[in-house]
């Protein structure tokens, strides 16, 4: 990089010299090659250039963001559900048995609920949709809850 510099530094001494000449008009102009300076003999005013270095600015990349994708929640179908906590995005029940529900309740005529694959007893029940025939817990937690009888005991 300094190489590209030094004919770049002797083009411009040589021009600041070649109008430091007229401006001072009969003064000797000294080039020192190799100097990147401009002297003008004592008695006469002197200017004295110096090439200075190209600025270079970096700017720091803006952060990136990494998204990770969650995996779909399953939906789960069965008979009745028996936990201490049932949870899901929606659950389509036709009874719910349970001291707390919390969510959108959405009461309705009947709820058919097809292919249900045998009775859950867990602690713990959690999928994105539960379709149910009937659901017994202590908390039944959803966004939306679609039951046709909802008993709170």
């Amino acid at each position: 990089m300094r190489a590209r510099n030094i004919p770049l530094a002797a083009v411009i001494t040589v021009s600041v010299a070649l109008l430091a000449a007229q401006t001072v008009r009969g003064g000797d102009v000294i080039v020192q090659p190799g100097q990147g300076s401009v002297t003008v003999q004592p008695g006469q005013p002197s200017v004295t250039v110096q090439p200075s270095q190209p600025s270079v600015t970096v700017q720091p990349a803006p952060p990136s963001t990494v998204v990770v994708p969650q995996p779909a929640a399953p939906t789960l179908q069965a008979s009745d559900i028996e936990a201490t906590e049932v949870r899901a995005q929606t659950i389509y029940a036709n009874k719910i048995k349970a001291p707390m529900v919390q969510g959108t309740v959405h009461q309705s005529d009947s709820v058919k609920i097809k292919d249900t694959k045998g009775d859950i007893k867990a602690p713990s029940v959690t999928a994105g949709v539960i379709y149910a025939d009937t659901i017994k817990a202590r908390s039944v937690v959803a966004e939306h809850i679609y039951v046709r009888e909802l008993k709170k005991n």
